[in-house]
Parts: structure tokens; sequence; C-alpha cells
């Protein structure tokens, strides 16, 4: 029986067949599918071995003995070293944040500014932090400030590890999120900002009551997954001696108890558990911001980080 023409009209589209070939690449037949799932297999047959004799060698090693795990049965050892470096490494990954989201926003709206001599050397700052590896930064600024002021004759007092890495987290992920923020504003439709014009708004204007507002929406996951990293990243504050959770398990845990694998493993753990749930905010918001109707930008997703389309910035 056929279908009436407006039935056939709201039936729901098929989804795509996995086969079906794309622009980027042709869809293999069945050959290259039985090749790829022959070589996949293997694959997992390998890894698989290589976890058994990591396995197998701790073992021998009597790292999975239940003495080495007994000290994560004790009270003292959480509330007087695990959850204290839990909570240096959430006070970090705070504290960097905020002044990370500010570096953002000031660098990511300098490099859309009309005026080239605002736009040029904050796009010079936010270029030349993004290049630098972090640990360098981490380390020059618990390091250089002495060294300099040394050069001079004066006296400067030692730099924190807090402060060292709360200022080498900020220059680097706010570098990041500076480009994440130009996206999200050149994300939206040229046509916003035009028709803000068309109504008398000054640039200042159409930036804060039209395209600032659709960009946090449609930026929102890229900057919660960036703040993720950030979280991670603190974990190089260990190297500086930083009393954060990789530093309480992996030296103050197992130097007091000799059982550095199953306390690293236990931190990991807790790393992976911290950044599911950091993962779900993100994925959670960006289902929302696709379901939104208050913008018309594409979604940037996890990972994202380059200029789509024109909007301001371009003009």
């Amino acid at each position: 029986m056929t279908m009436p023409a407006d039935t056939q009209a709201a039936a729901p589209a098929r989804r795509p067949s996995k086969s079906k070939p794309s622009v980027l690449f042709d869809a293999p037949g069945p050959r290259a599918r039985l090749r790829n799932n022959v070589l996949t297999l293997i694959a997992a047959v390998v890894l698989l071995f290589v976890v058994y004799l990591l396995i197998a060698r701790l073992s021998q090693e009597h790292q999975f003995s239940g003495k080495l795990w007994e000290p994560f049965t004790e009270k003292d050892v959480w509330t007087r070293q695990i959850i204290p470096g839990l909570g240096g490494t959430l006070k970090a990954a705070v504290v960097a944040s905020v002044f990370a989201l500010v570096f953002g926003l000031v660098f990511g709206l300098g490099r859309l500014s009309e005026h080239k001599w605002v736009s040029v050397p904050a796009g010079a700052v936010v270029e030349f932090f993004r290049a630098i590896p972090l640990l360098i930064m981490i380390f020059f600024a618990q390091a250089g400030p002495p060294a300099i002021m040394d050069a001079f004759g004066r006296v400067l007092p030692p730099v924190s590890a807090f402060l060292a890495l709360v200022i080498g987290l900020t220059l680097y992920n706010g570098s990041v999120l500076a480009e994440i923020f130009r996206s999200g504003i050149n994300s939206i439709p040229k046509g916003q900002s035009e028709a803000g014009y068309s109504i008398g708004l000054r640039r200042s204007g159409v930036m804060l009551r039209i395209l600032v507002p659709q960009a946090v929406t449609a930026m929102m996951p890229a900057v919660i997954s960036q703040l993720v990293v950030l979280l991670k990243d603190t974990a190089l504050g260990y190297i500086i001696a930083y009393n954060d959770l990789l530093n309480a398990g992996l030296r103050v845990v197992s130097g007091n108890f000799g059982n550095i694998i199953p306390s690293a493993i236990v931190i990991a753990v807790i790393y992976i558990i911290i950044n599911i749930l950091l993962g779900l905010v993100a994925t959670w918001l960006e289902k929302r911001s696709r379901r939104s109707r208050k913008t018309s930008a594409r979604t940037l997703g996890i990972g994202t980080g380059v200029p789509p389309a024109a909007g301001m910035g371009s003009l």
C-alpha cells in the first residue's frame, strides 16, 4: 500500500550505512573488512598477551600481595595523605581554571579586535605561550624570577610550588582557551553581527549582546574539555614537589609502605574517576547545546580549536 505524501515526508530519515563512502575515504569492501577484522583480532591478542606478561611479572614480585594493599584500608592513610593531596590537586585546578578563563577571554577578544595594535600583540602572546612546553613554564615560573632579580643584585623570596604551578597552568591553558573563545565568536554566522549593526549597535554592543551569549553556548563543551586537560596537567606539580594527589600517592604513601605499584594503581583510579565525571559533564553540555535553539552557532566539540567560519573576527 502506498503511503500518503505527508506521511512519507514525516518519516524519520534513515541513518547512513557505515559502509557508505565519504569525502575522506572509500568504504572498505568485503576483503578489506575481513583484513581489518583479522588485524584487529591479532592486535587484541598481542595486547592481552602483553598485559598477561605484565601481570605475571608483577605477581612474581609479590606486588599484588595483600600486605601491600593494606595501607589503603587504613583511615589515616586517606585522611592524612591521599585526601590532602587530592585537595591540593583540586585547589590548583580551580585557581588555575579561573585565571586561565580570564586570560583566555581577555586575549581571545584581543585577537578579535579591529585595532592592529591590540590584535597583533594579543596574537603574539597567545602563540608564544602555546608553543612553550608546560613543564618549562612551570620550572621558569619557580626559578626564573629569583634568578633574574639576583642578576640585578636584588633578592626575591622563593616562588612557592603552588604559585609556580598555577602560573604555568594559567599561561598555557589560557592561551588555548583564547583560541577556543576566538573560534566560538567566529562560529557565529556573519549575518548575526550585520543585523546588530543594522539596528544601530556599536561593535562593543554587537559583541556583548549578540555574539558572546551565543558563542558561550557553542564553545562550552570545548572549554570543559580543556579544563579537564588542565586538571590532568596539575600532576606536573610532582616535578616541583607540590603536594598534590600524585605526590601524595607515589612519594609519601609508597615511601612509607614500599608499595609503589599499588599506590600508582589507586592514584590512577582516582584520576580516572574525576576525569570521567568531568567528561560526562562535557558530554552533557555538548548534547544540551546541540539541542539549544538560543544560538545559531555550530557547537565546538571536544578538541575543536580552529576558527571555522567568518564571524565578527573577519570584519
